[in-house]
């Protein structure tokens, strides 16, 4: 019985678990109607450690019996693999009640196209040249998803929940656990960044997404309090950089620091009127070369802000456009994009593909910002 397996390693589950965990299991429950809302709340909220967090979690779910039991092993087999082997619990699949797990079928297309073994190869003969991925078995990805959808003066960001589905589908698809977060004031998004940026497994990990979704302004990330009568809370795109730079996130120094922001920027339009006429351009060099010589210490100094790599929908005070059932035009086609070339292209070859995208759309044109890779950041979907 699935409640009897769980009351069995309950003890070394408190013990266990991580909050990223945690909260992805509980996201899991909701969505299957394991879990009302009030009572993931007060799992969440009302709960001061990580371990009082697992242990009403798993408490509640015991109470509920065998088929929430047997969601709750389910969930926590494809969040935690490694978790669930120590604790030696599996549910067979003749007791399988999980309607939607993430598995692909024997027969079926992948949904993220993998990489394969020769392109795999072929791109690690440049080894010198990209960032280093763990090992599948060790690693520890790790990835935020903020999404502002319910304001008190805005209108709903109708759509948002479809974003945010998909998004959350394409990371883990990656390999990374996603923390999500929902309808936070500008403060609330920068400690729950900062709450992120200090998680201790990320020094297991290779890389890290941040995705930033709400209504926006020419100065950032509006929080769920804004009002444009006096222009207040506001997540500054300096604010985010701050917190993950070399500086104040020593875990993730010399990882690609992926992010992702869906908002507006201002309220112009995107498109505009031009003339079939050629016209030419002055360039001049002004780089200055870098010379000296370097020696080697036990202490080296390293750029402030690097491996940044950051996409915004839109260019600087113009929208950013969605649909109310289907979601944003960007997330769309930058998920398309990811599932079908990820496999063979690196980051900054996937972004400039996702701007030609938008050809067709003269509205709007995603935007690179602060992007500071130093290296070719490789995905390699399915390894």
């Amino acid at each position: 019985m699935a409640s009897k397996l769980l009351r069995g390693v309950r003890a070394d589950f408190v013990k266990n678990c991580n909050l990223t965990v945690i909260m992805l299991i509980v996201d899991d429950l909701q969505t299957y109607e394991v879990l009302r809302s009030a009572e993931a709340e007060h799992i969440i909220e009302e709960n001061m450690t990580t371990s009082d967090k697992a242990r009403t979690l798993i408490d509640i779910v015991i109470n509920k019996g065998d088929h929430a039991s047997t969601v709750f092993v389910q969930s926590l087999q494809e969040r935690d693999k490694y978790l669930c082997t120590d604790l030696k619990i599996h549910i067979p699949s003749d007791l399988s009640t999980h309607e939607a797990s993430v598995s692909v079928p024997t027969g079926e297309p992948a949904w993220i196209t993998p990489c394969s073994l020769e392109d795999y190869h072929q791109i690690q003969t440049e080894a010198a040249d990209i960032y280093e991925m763990k090992d599948k078995v060790s690693r520890k990805r790790l990835a935020i998803i903020i999404c502002n959808k319910d304001f008190k003066q805005l209108s709903q960001r109708d759509g948002a929940e479809v974003d945010v589905c998909n998004m959350r589908k394409l990371l883990e698809e990656l390999g990374y656990y996603v923390e999500l977060k929902k309808n936070l004031s500008s403060e609330g998004m920068e400690s729950a960044l900062k709450d992120f940026s200090r998680n201790e497994e990320h020094k297991h990990s290779d890389s890290t997404f941040i995705v930033l979704m709400s209504h926006g302004v020419r100065k950032g990330i509006c929080g769920t309090n804004y009002t444009d009568v006096e222009d207040t809370d506001i997540l500054s795109l300096d604010t985010v950089f701050q917190i993950f730079n070399n500086e104040n996130c020593k875990a993730l120094v010399e990882k690609p620091k992926v992010i992702l922001i869906q908002a507006c920027r201002g309220v112009k339009k995107g498109k505009t009127l031009v003339r079939d006429s050629a016209s030419s351009t002055s360039v001049s060099d002004t780089d200055v070369p870098l010379s000296g010589e370097w020696e080697d210490d036990a202490l080296r100094e390293i750029h402030r802000e690097s491996d940044f790599a950051c996409l915004c929908s839109t260019t600087p005070d113009t929208q950013s456009w969605r649909h109310p059932k289907t979601g944003s035009v960007f997330i769309q086609r930058l998920i398309k994009c990811f599932r079908e070339k990820a496999c063979r292209y690196p980051l900054e070859e996937l972004f400039r593909q996702v701007q030609c995208s938008f050809r067709d759309f003269p509205d709007q044109m995603p935007t690179k910002e602060r992007t500071t890779l130093t290296k070719k950041f490789y995905l390699f979907p399915g390894f």
